[in-house]
């Protein structure tokens, strides 16, 4: 079995992503990053029919437990936090306890959050079963659950254990999910490598047909670059904040519209488009390059256009974006294909431009 290892280095502390196929069954090399005897798996009701049973044998005599939540974004909040907590005291998880995130981002997000909650915090090993989650969430250490008014505004930084990404299990991945992913993977050549964003327009048709070869490049080439901007910024003081080029306006498209009904890497899609237009309006980027975005995208099976809106409801709810301060909206926005930038200050009535019919 071929496997692919990047580390992930913050200082003297590091953790691996391991990129493969078949990397649920090699339970002696995951195993290893499980430090004590008490594990908590939390997946999902669509992932647990698939996996769970492979991992569950992986974990030997160790004393496991496991939560099952309903797929979805709308299940991303503090009550579902509130079940894994309840999950961990009834098998009694020490300190030196870790849960497993078998799942896609929303799992992810939960089990770090709840893990980094737990007696102040314990470890957690991503296994991330979706490939928007192999190439972004399950990588950098964010975790949270979502509120009534808006995506991730309670979390933490927790870093992962390790990361077992298993090719393997996108073949049972809908192609609606895995679109998904690969506006992720897209975002990482807009953001800061030209040369990938060329790759991708060319392989598009590959990456559409799950080609092997073609998708473990473009996952390991987004994991690296993943792992590097954390490593050199990771509480998002400064570069990390790139890494969210088109979430603003995606997160919140996708409040607004209920969450689930866009795929969060769809919204993120039509948020890259949206933020390139405003880059091209602000005369900070050609128009050229907002049509080869869009191109990519839409060749990827993604959506472009912005879905019938209320313009005002989404100008708020970007105000409480993260990124923001008490007097200013910071947007990501890019001067063209690979150079990406935080801007302070920008013109509300810019945004309000490109959120029109």
């Amino acid at each position: 079995m071929s496997v692919t290892t990047i580390d992930v280095v913050l200082g003297e502390r590091s953790y691996p992503i391991w990129i493969g196929s078949g990397l649920l069954d090699d339970a002696a090399r995951w195993c290893a990053a499980i430090r004590g005897r008490h594990v908590l798996v939390v997946t999902n009701a669509t992932i647990a029919p698939f996996y769970l049973d492979r991992v569950l044998a992986g974990l030997g005599d160790r004393v496991h437990g496991t939560v099952v939540l309903p797929d979805g974004e709308s299940h991303k909040t503090l009550q579902s936090s509130g079940e894994i907590f309840d999950a961990l005291g009834r098998l009694g998880a020490t300190r030196d306890a870790t849960i497993i995130a078998l799942g896609g981002g929303v799992i992810g997000d939960l089990a770090g959050f709840a893990a980094a909650c737990w007696m102040r915090g314990i470890d957690f090993v991503q296994m991330p079963t979706t490939l928007l989650a192999m190439v972004d969430s399950s990588v950098g250490g964010k975790t949270g659950v979502n509120l009534a008014v808006g995506k991730n505004l309670v979390g933490a930084f927790h870093q992962p254990r390790a990361v077992v990404a298993d090719i393997g299990v996108l073949a049972t991945l809908p192609d609606r999910e895995y679109r998904a992913g690969l506006a992720e993977v897209v975002k990482y050549g807009a953001i800061g490598d030209p040369a990938f964003f060329e790759w991708l327009e060319k392989q598009s048709a590959a990456l559409n047909a799950r080609e092997h070869a073609a998708l473990t490049y473009a996952i390991a080439v987004s994991c690296r670059h993943k792992a590097g901007v954390v490593a050199r910024d990771e509480h998002e003081r400064g570069e990390r904040a790139l890494l969210n080029f088109g979430h603003t306006f995606g997160h919140a498209l996708e409040t607004a519209s209920g969450y689930g009904t866009l795929l969060h890497g769809e919204a993120v899609a039509i948020g890259m488009v949206l933020a390139a237009r405003l880059s091209a309006d602000l005369g900070r980027a050609s128009s050229a390059d907002t049509r080869r975005l869009s191109n990519l995208l839409a060749a990827l099976g993604l959506p472009v256009t912005l879905p019938e809106s209320d313009p005002a409801r989404l100008l708020g709810l970007m105000r409480l974006d993260k990124k923001n301060t008490a007097s200013h909206v910071r947007l990501i926005l890019w001067r063209g294909i690979g150079a990406a930038e935080i801007v302070v200050d920008v013109d509300e009535r810019a945004i309000a431009a490109v959120l029109s019919p």
